[in-house]
């Protein structure tokens, strides 16, 4: 299951100084696929997702050091332990999808699910259930749809967001705060806040494209 790929360029774990914070890359040589369940100690968990971000982090510095470069394999780094840290990363209290599982009842039998997960995914057998689609109110009187994805998806969903996000996130302005890690609309509003008292401003354009997202999803 850790096969690597050829790529354009060869990212694989490497010793991090000690200066960066990380453990060295020793712990990564020869790992197995790890047990893990809701009940595992949050220190163990913790180390899993130090050792995750180790790997996706050679992928970041090359991404980050050469604009140019075309990354053609990576499918290697989504293994047993990212997809473990993506389940870690969900909502626990988000609502069920079609299959009914929620975040709990899921990581009940979390080794044996996330292990055939890797399976299918490497294989080309995964496939996404459908959405279980949902309504919800506005102040308008108006309806909002709303698609609930099953955990599995989910957790998949999170593991390419993780790969890519390393690439990606490099190449983002400092001005821009939507989906970003470490930041949120919080942020934004604070840093408009101290445009608008630091700088001399003439006009604010607020625009909102009626359903857009609705087609599209």
């Amino acid at each position: 299951m850790n096969v690597y790929e050829k790529s354009d360029i060869a990212i694989v774990p490497k010793k991090a100084a000690n200066k960066e914070g990380f453990p060295s890359a020793e712990r990564l040589e020869g790992r197995a696929v790890l047990k893990w369940n809701v009940q595992q100690p949050a220190a163990v968990r913790t180390q899993s997702r130090v050792a995750a971000s180790i790997r996706l982090l050679a992928v970041r510095r090359a991404a980050q050091s050469n604009k140019n470069l075309k990354f053609t394999a990576l499918m290697h780094h989504i293994d047993v332990q990212l997809l473990q840290e993506c389940y870690y990363k969900l909502k626990r209290n988000a609502a069920p999808g079609i299959d009914g599982l929620s975040w709990a009842s899921y990581g009940e039998k979390l080794d044996e699910r996330l292990i055939l997960l890797h399976k299918e995914i490497h294989q080309g057998s995964y496939r996404a259930r459908p959405a279980r689609r949902v309504h919800i109110p506005k102040a308008d009187g108006s309806q909002r749809p709303l698609s609930i994805l099953c955990i599995e998806d989910k957790i998949v969903q999170q593991a390419v967001v993780e790969v890519l996000q390393a690439i990606y996130e490099t190449d983002f302005m400092g001005f821009s705060y939507g989906f970003r890690p470490g930041r949120g609309q919080h942020d934004a509003l604070d840093a408009l806040q101290a445009a608008l008292y630091r700088k001399q401003v003439n006009w604010i354009l607020d625009a909102d494209i009626r359903k857009f997202l609705e087609p599209s999803s």
